[in-house]
């Protein structure tokens, strides 16, 4: 499985980087919001950071042509930039046209196998289906994440299903289990995800061993 950062956050992609996990990043409006920052200067630092596909969001969700003119934009940004569109009527022309002209996309605020399944046909590169949103009102969000990755398979669509709205680690443990591509973590999980009381109680153990054997490195 491929592990996305889905943040704005310079610090944060930059500490994911150096542990040598990160291959791709996500953004939204949300998060670049957040940091306060401009939207074309972080999506470039960014780039510069991380080797892999970093999703921009357009905007203009109602208007086909506006997206379009902001997927321009954004894509002419950095080689590694992918148009992260919002699903309905409007955003799949505009998939289906950015296909057409080689550019990445990744379709996002995906719940259900249907929706999914018209984005794949529409020729999205990265089908993000949100779990934790679905899991808030009493759903299961990881059951949209398996049927879409045995219709992906089933289909042999080129679409890559990717785990968004990613709450805790035990979502990614049930990606794994889903067979999904791809999963988008905030850091915060991605720091969880590193703790164990076992783990933590091994470590002092060892240490404390070894301070009280006397051995040394030479």
């Amino acid at each position: 499985m491929k592990f996305f950062i889905d943040s704005a956050n310079l610090d944060e992609i930059r500490k994911v980087a150096e542990m040598g996990l990160v291959d791709g990043v996500t953004t939204n409006p949300t998060l670049l919001a957040k940091e306060g920052k401009g939207f074309k200067t972080t999506i470039q630092e960014i780039c510069s950071i991380v080797d892999g596909p970093v999703s921009a969001e357009v905007v203009s969700a109602t208007s086909a042509e506006e997206m379009l003119k902001e997927a321009h934009i954004v894509s002419s940004w950095h080689p590694n930039v992918v148009v992260k569109v919002p699903f309905g009527p409007e955003g799949m022309k505009v998939v289906k046209k950015l296909t057409a002209e080689g550019i990445k996309t990744n379709v996002t605020v995906l719940f259900t196998l249907t929706q999914a399944l018209i984005a794949a046909k529409a020729g999205a590169t990265f089908l993000s289906n949100f779990v934790g949103r679905v899991d808030d009102i009493s759903g299961e969000g990881m059951v949209a994440v398996r049927d879409s990755v045995n219709m992906v398979h089933e289909y042999e669509f080129k679409s890559e299903v990717l785990v968004a709205s990613v709450r805790s680690p035990q979502h990614i443990v049930e990606a794994v289990r889903a067979g999904a591509h791809i999963a988008t973590i905030p850091f915060k999980v991605l720091e969880q995800m590193y703790q164990h009381p076992l783990t933590t109680s091994g470590i002092e153990r060892f240490t404390e061993d070894w301070k009280k054997s006397g051995l040394n490195f030479d």
